[in-house]
């Protein structure tokens, strides 16, 4: 950047600025005021580097009271330099919060966080005791514009934007000192009554007279006697809001008296009233103004009882529920909620006492789900407030029963936030499918603070890991923390095992080759192995595998006797594996029925293989192994199995009826000599495995006996064709040297 490596040469033009800011002309200083302007907006650094001999300037021009009572429109410049420059002082983080700030800081506050900006210990004392001198002049600036116009008759443009100006420097620099004052970190333990003096009382003297205000606050509130239209009300409104943030600061560490609070309590209920009640635009207006109040509020809440706390209660829950829900406003009221639910900052033990407060903050919290509904995915910003605040809630909801109570009962709105069955069975995705991914972790975490998670919010969560769309993290981190919950005990293990055996049996697994096929978009085949060995994992830790097995095995047949895909398959057939143990504990009728899925499962993999247009079918692919291999743990924890096995897949050589395969292929049905085909293909594939080969050796007359019926099938079958007749022959010959293998082993 050009301004970068400038720095002799803006020393230079320094000193030129300095001389011409005490010129006897005061067009000449004027006009250095306006160029030493352009050389922060380019180079805020220059700022603190001459900060105090600006400053010194800026308190001596503002000192000549004909001057800015004379020539306001050369006024307005010098104080909007002045503005300028304070903008460039360092101030806590929650005044530089981009829901409250005022629209006119927002250029300054950019260059408020550069490092480079009054850091050193010796300067910040020089710029403090420069402001402890331009802040009376200040106030005497805005008292003397305010008693030339004593009968209070309408300001005219320009002495508005002066005032504006003075106010707004007036307001920046208490910030400033606040911002070194709470450099002690005030405890908020400490919630004193606005009425008692703060513990950091004389901190304040250190910096600033309270006296010096004195008569800011006996001109406060700023009224018209003569009112010409909204717009002039509006303008005296953003006055006295700036003189309102500065007391508010200033109330921190000084003792107002009862009457001047109730000043300021009173203007505070009438503004937030007063501007649901204006034109839009009026709204808008009044809105910038109000915003920088809004982080006071809950402290007031919580100082002030009897009539003024259920005044400024109802006037705030009022603005909260009817301003937009986009609106900056919003989410200065989401933030200002988020001090009062927030459990590290110590207030949920006045709340417990206090049924008025709690009362309104259960009437907060039912406003948020609906909230982040209507806000979809078109405001990231305020999606993300309000689920901050959620899980805020969340953990208080661990401090109180109410709480607990009022959080619970967010599930069913809640569960649309993720998504839910339409009545016409389509599924409608709510605005987390498409929200920013930190925003969605939000979310994610609500779910830890439920007591119990009910079946509907489960139900809208694996609908969402369902979704095509859904990114493999994000429901790999569903799963991850449902699983935390569970392990909490706020989840039942029924409904979370149902949760999992849903995921397993509903998720859609496209083709390794998706383009070759025809199929849009990627193959998500390693994303549903990956999924199935995390739910094993979880399924293993949940508590005893013999229990869990107990309770699952009739749900897993059942769902894979539905003539599910073969990854699906595949996935429960794992899932068995993970739990069961050898021998088998599974019971004789999950046995016998688990003969049968593996029969047409088994025979399912090999035609897939033929579909592929392997010519050799030995166990050496991944592919195969994958498919196989919990088939064959399953055969060497049970004989019994396996003797079922051998048994159907021998009556099935015989069988005149087709036998139906997985919807994942697009034949139906196979003839009777496909079928024997595909039978020895089986068990040629049972032989390619070193250990399940010898597990067969006690059934080899049987497999003989086998052979020799697809012999004699192919013999009397003559509908196949030479190509067929000699494929099946030599599928028969590679069985035949297999068994010839373990005759000479």
């Amino acid at each position: 950047m050009f301004w970068d490596n400038q720095g002799p040469f803006i020393s230079l033009m320094m000193a030129y600025i300095f001389n011409s800011m005490t010129h006897l002309a005061i067009d000449v200083r004027l006009m250095a005021f306006r160029f030493f302007d352009l050389v922060i907006q380019h180079h805020p650094s220059s700022f603190s580097l001459y900060a105090e001999k600006i400053l010194q300037n800026y308190q001596d021009i503002l000192q000549r009271s004909q001057f800015h009572l004379q020539d306001k429109s050369k006024l307005k410049t010098i104080l909007g330099g002045l503005v300028h420059c304070l903008t460039l002082l360092p101030r806590s983080e929650k005044d530089d919060d981009s829901c409250v700030k005022n629209e006119v800081h927002s250029h300054g506050i950019l260059h408020a966080l550069e490092p480079d900006l009054v850091e050193d210990c010796s300067g910040r004392s020089g710029i403090i005791e420069k402001l402890k001198d331009i802040l009376p002049i200040l106030v005497s600036c805005f008292v003397d514009f305010m008693s030339s116009n004593n009968t209070m008759q309408l300001l005219d443009v320009q002495s508005f934007d002066c005032v504006l100006f003075i106010l707004q420097s007036i307001d920046i620099v208490v910030k400033f000192f606040a911002f070194e004052m709470n450099k002690g970190e005030k405890s908020w333990q400490y919630v004193p009554s606005l009425y008692e003096r703060g513990p950091d009382a004389d901190i304040l003297d250190h910096f600033m007279s309270p006296a010096i205000f004195k008569k800011l606050w006996e001109l406060f509130p700023l009224n018209l006697i003569h009112r010409n239209s909204d717009k002039d009300d509006d303008r005296y409104l953003a006055l006295n809001a700036i003189i309102s943030d500065i007391f508010l600061q200033l109330r921190e560490w000084s003792y107002p008296p009862p009457s001047l609070l109730e000043k300021f309590l009173g203007f505070i209920e009438s503004s937030l009233i007063e501007k649901l009640s204006n034109c839009p635009q009026s709204r808008v207006f009044r809105e910038k103004h109000l915003l920088p109040l809004v982080p006071f509020i809950p402290k007031i809440f919580m100082q002030v009882s009897g009539a003024w706390r259920s005044r400024i209660l109802q006037a705030f829950t009022e603005v909260f529920k009817n301003c937009g829900p986009e609106s900056s406003m919003k989410l200065a009221c989401l933030s200002a909620l988020g001090d009062v639910v927030d459990p590290e900052k110590g207030w949920l033990y006045l709340v417990a006492g206090d049924p008025e407060l709690l009362d309104y903050q259960l009437i907060w919290i039912r406003e948020l789900p609906q909230l982040l509904l209507v806000l979809g995915d078109k405001n990231p910003l305020c999606s993300k407030a309000v689920l901050r605040l959620l899980l805020l809630m969340g953990k208080a909801a661990k401090l109180s029963f109410s709480f607990s109570q009022e959080y619970d009962q967010m599930q069913c709105k809640l569960a649309v936030f993720y998504s839910t069955h339409l009545d016409d069975g389509s599924i409608f995705y709510g605005p987390f499918t498409s929200l920013p991914q930190d925003i969605q972790e939000l979310s994610l975490c609500c779910l830890y603070y439920f007591s119990s998670l009910k079946p509907m919010l489960l139900q809208s969560l694996v609908l969402c890991c369902l979704s095509q769309n859904m990114e493999p993290f994000l429901l790999f981190r569903i799963i991850e923390v449902l699983h935390s919950v569970c392990k909490a005990g706020n989840i039942s293990s029924a409904d979370y095992i149902s949760f999992l055996i849903t995921l397993l049996s509903r998720f859609r697994v496209s083709p390794e080759n998706c383009s070759s096929l025809g199929y849009e978009g990627i193959s998500n085949h390693a994303t549903f192995r990956t999924i199935t060995r995390v739910i094993c994992s979880c399924l293993s830790q949940i508590g005893d595998d013999h229990l869990v097995l107990q309770t699952l095995e009739k749900k897993i047949l059942d769902e894979m006797s539905l003539k599910l895909p073969l990854d699906n398959i595949c996935a429960f057939l794992r899932v068995l594996v993970t739990l069961d143990t050898k021998p088998t504990r599974l019971s004789e009728w999950s046995v016998i029925k688990l003969s049968n899925v593996l029969c047409k499962y088994l025979i399912n993999v090999a035609s897939s293989k033929q579909h592929d247009g392997e010519s050799k079918v030995y166990l050496s692919t991944n592919k195969s192994h994958y498919y196989l291999l919990p088939c064959f743990f399953l055969f060497d924890r049970s004989t019994k199995l396996l003797d079922l096995f051998l048994t159907s897949m021998r009556s099935l050589i015989t069988d005149n009826t087709s036998l139906l395969l997985s919807p994942h292929h697009s034949t139906s049905k196979i003839s009777q000599s496909s079928r024997s085909n595909v039978i020895v293909t089986v068990l040629l594939l049972m032989h390619g495995d070193v250990k399940m080969h010898q597990i067969l050796l006690p059934h080899k007359s049987q497999i003989e006996s086998m052979l020799e019926m697809v012999l004699k099938v192919q013999l009397e079958e003559t509908n196949t064709t030479i190509e067929e007749r000699h494929k099946m022959q030599s599928t028969c010959d590679q069985l035949k040297a297999a068994i010839g293998r373990s005759l000479s082993g």
